[in-house]
């Protein structure tokens, strides 16, 4: 005499119920493991912005680069171009804008790490000459690229709109070198 399985069986229900409770708690723990990444991301995602400042009375200006985001800003590289010409250094950019050497105070900006609600003056100057000729006509285009510690990476300018890039490239003859 055969024995004949059915699903009416004690044993077949549970064994059904223990599948189906296993196929949920994975799926559960899939949907979980996803929403821990995204708030991992999230609890560090910088955001770089690039600001410019000019006091008259005081005869100054600058440009400072903040780190408004949640987490750190690994700065990869900064590219700066006058009349789409890339400029190399601040002292060239001068130059170049005000036909003479100018004073200035400089801080590195092609590559840094900006903490969560750190800011750097990559330039500041107080010649009230050039600082009144950059404030007038300041056609300088500035890009950062920048990344978190989680490799995903943004190209912002003064525009401050952050886009999203695959990665931080740029040829060398682009490269700001400060």
């Amino acid at each position: 005499m055969t024995t004949g399985y059915s699903f009416k069986n004690p044993e077949m229900i549970i064994a059904g119920s223990a599948l189906i409770v296993s196929l949920i708690t994975a799926f559960v723990s899939t949907y979980s493991a996803s929403i821990d990444r995204a708030y991992a991301r999230a609890s560090v995602w910088p955001r770089v912005e690039i600001q410019r400042s000019y006091n008259d009375s005081r005869s100054f200006f600058y440009y400072m680069v903040s780190n408004k985001g949640t987490g750190p800003a690994v700065v990869k590289h900064a590219r700066l171009s006058y009349d789409n010409k890339a400029v190399k250094s601040w002292p060239d950019y001068l130059q170049l804008r005000s036909g003479r050497t100018v004073g200035h105070v400089q801080s590195q900006i092609g590559s840094l790490v900006l903490s969560a609600g750190e800011s750097t003056k990559p330039m500041e100057l107080r010649d009230a000459e050039v600082a009144k000729l950059l404030a007038d006509q300041d056609n300088l285009q500035i890009e950062l690229c920048y990344c978190s510690i989680y490799d995903e990476c943004w190209m912002v300018n003064r525009a401050n709109n952050p886009i999203p890039v695959a990665q931080c490239t740029i040829e060398d003859k682009e490269r700001f070198l400060q």
